[in-house]
């Protein structure tokens, strides 16, 4: 389902978040499209929930009134479960947006997206690991706060420049480092089948792996300048068409080549083993990932290199130099 298309339902916990975010949620929700339910629980009765009195009205949330029947149990999320689930089988909404801080709604996201809806998920930076994952998407609401916010974009992660809820929104989320190779399995996957990679298909499938991606979280706005900063990515514009690929840097990759041909020579006729091979390569590259390289195995790597070849199986396959001026074919 593409964004700005379909109905929504916005069921608001409101024990668990505070009014403060209120804005911030309708903005976030109305990018993904029409919000045709809009109703929030809590005991009305109680003091704990007088901030949110004041917009309710202003906003045209329906107040749901729950009263606290015993101490130290949370009677909201019993009625915000049922409502949903009354929501659902009316079959009006194609996506449900789930705001609370508490894991306890992790079954209702699952149950949601085994009959097909869309779920997203908005919480507190707080908010437990298990219930960000059983959404199709969650946004963190500090994060959603500040971006509604007038400061100035800054160009650089937010773990590095910012203070306070920021920073605690930086130290939960995916490292750099684990979407770069994310990344970078995509793209290769789509080398493999002939395919090029589309900017589009990088922001849907990093949502797919981790639920809470979201590039606000590093001090970007735009996925293409997130991913801008990597080293090992070239993003490309082609008319209105963005395409990702793997940054190739010639002159390292002649040194490996060279590299990799000197140690295969230098073992004689019988070649070496992919596997010490493989060792020497990381020992004198530190960072080599052949990945890096468009190919998902070394063996397919090492065959791509003239006059090289690879021979055997297993444990026993081998890399060996031949002279194609001998007139002997390279197998793949």
């Amino acid at each position: 389902m593409k964004e700005n298309e379909g109905k929504y339902a916005l069921l608001i916990d409101a024990d668990n978040v505070s009014a403060k975010y209120i804005k911030p949620i309708l903005d976030e929700l109305s990018t993904y499209g029409n919000i045709t339910y809009k109703r929030i629980y809590g005991d009305w009765t109680s003091t704990h929930n007088a901030s949110w009195k004041e917009v309710l009205l202003q906003n045209s949330i329906s107040p749901i009134q729950q009263y606290s029947y015993t101490q130290g149990k949370n009677a909201t999320d019993s009625a915000m479960i049922i409502d949903a689930m009354d929501i659902l089988y009316t079959g009006n909404v194609d996506g449900f947006c789930l705001v609370s801080s508490d894991s306890d709604f992790t079954r209702l996201a699952s149950r949601l997206r085994e009959s097909g809806q869309y779920v997203i998920g908005m919480g507190e930076a707080k908010t437990p690991i298990p219930f960000r994952q059983a959404c199709n998407k969650f946004t963190t609401l500090e994060l959603l706060l500040e971006d509604n916010s007038d400061k100035e974009e800054k160009n650089a992660p937010i773990a590095e420049n910012a203070s306070g809820d920021a920073k605690e929104i930086a130290n939960d989320v995916v490292s750099r480092e684990q979407i770069e190779e994310a990344v970078i399995k995509i793209i290769t996957e789509n080398q493999n089948n002939g395919k090029d990679t589309g900017l589009g298909e990088v922001g849907s499938r990093l949502v797919k792996l981790y639920p809470d991606f979201d590039v606000r979280n590093y001090g970007y706005s735009m996925l293409y300048k997130f991913l801008d900063t990597f080293p090992k990515l070239n993003v490309t514009r082609e008319g209105s068409q963005m395409t990702v690929a793997l940054y190739e840097d010639p002159g390292r990759k002649e040194r490996l080549d060279q590299y990799i041909v000197e140690q295969v020579q230098g073992s004689g006729k019988s070649g070496i083993g992919l596997g010490p091979l493989g060792n020497k390569i990381h020992l004198q590259f530190k960072d080599f990932k052949v990945r890096d390289y468009g190919y998902s195995r070394l063996k397919e790597y090492i065959s791509s290199i003239p006059f090289i070849r690879t021979k055997g199986e297993g444990r026993q396959l081998r890399a060996v130099y031949e002279d194609d001026k001998k007139g002997k074919k390279k197998s793949q």
